[in-house]
């Protein structure tokens, strides 16, 4: 980009040139390589489209899964979360050996143990992760936290996520326990067990989030 000084005030282009006005003074630049006709259909794009695609997908599986938490994430105290969240979703996606290029989801990523790990051990801000000791189970009619040693703390936050990734929108639960250093607490089930359900939980102690997590 360059300024000019001519009688003449030129806007539009000539040739390869663009002529335009920006902040009261005239400019001119060459145009842009990029031909939109092209990036769609030329092969030569192929690779470019795929990452494109890819990264609208984590993008938006990213945000609807902070919307579930964002009243949480909030106290993280990391201005660079959301764009930290974003690059995890491209990590988990990396894991779908299933779909071909450009087609590759989290949804599927989740569902190795490598992708549902980098899940778990994703750390919000400043707050400690989850220890790996607590987990989640299974019972007929409702689900486990068990939670292993005890610890300091007087509140425990579940909140159960139900991510539908097809049309990048999520239901979610949330219930909230007093701790006394229970081994196992018992939480109801809200969704079907076919879904693919994420769990994440918020540890307070003294109103303070001390520890927060996916389990």
């Amino acid at each position: 980009m360059a300024t000019y000084e001519s009688l003449i005030k030129i806007k539009g282009s000539v040739g390869d040139l663009v002529f335009y006005s920006l902040n009261g003074k005239n400019v001119v630049r060459k145009k842009s390589g990029f031909n939109k006709k092209a990036f769609k259909k030329d092969a030569s794009y192929e690779k470019v489209r795929q990452n494109s695609s890819e990264f609208g997908h984590c993008s938006k599986t990213g945000k609807i899964l902070r919307s579930c938490i964002e009243s949480y994430i909030k106290e993280a105290g990391d201005p660079l979360l959301y764009q930290k969240f974003a690059k995890l979703m491209t990590i988990i996606k990396d894991f779908d050996t299933v779909s071909e290029r450009g087609k590759r989801t989290v949804e599927k990523g989740l569902a190795t143990p490598e992708g549902s790990k980098e899940l778990k051990k994703f750390r919000f801000g400043e707050k400690e992760n989850i220890s790996g000791e607590i987990s989640v189970s299974e019972e007929k009619e409702s689900r486990i936290l068990s939670t292993g040693n005890p610890f300091s703390a007087d509140e425990i936050v579940m909140v159960t996520i139900q991510p539908d990734f097809e049309n990048y929108s999520a239901e979610y639960s949330e219930e909230k326990f007093p701790y006394n250093g229970e081994k196992e607490i018992r939480f109801k089930k809200y969704f079907e067990d076919r879904s693919l359900l994420l769990y994440f939980l918020v540890i307070r102690d003294k109103e303070e989030i001390t520890r927060m997590g996916f389990v």
